[in-house]
């Protein structure tokens, strides 16, 4: 195989990998919207004080995502 066309093929796989992680991320945040709610709740109408007033919402939002995407990760490596 050529140089030009494996570069091709790797650069269609980035594509297609790109996708999939976009449609899991989609999904994930699907299935947390209840703790994205709860997180946006918390921040609107606040700034810079989302990073402390909002902690524990981001922390049960991100551990929601991060619990989906491993998990899907590990059943399709």
């Amino acid at each position: 195989m050529g140089y030009v066309q494996e570069a091709r093929e790797n650069h269609v796989k980035k594509k297609v990998e790109e996708a999939l992680r976009s449609k899991m991320k989609e999904k994930a945040l699907k299935e947390c919207d209840y703790f994205a709610a709860k997180y946006a709740e918390c921040a609107s109408g606040k700034t810079l004080s989302i990073v402390w007033l909002c902690r524990k919402q981001a922390k049960e939002l991100n551990g929601c995502l991060h619990q989906l995407l491993s998990e899907d990760e590990q059943r399709h490596p």
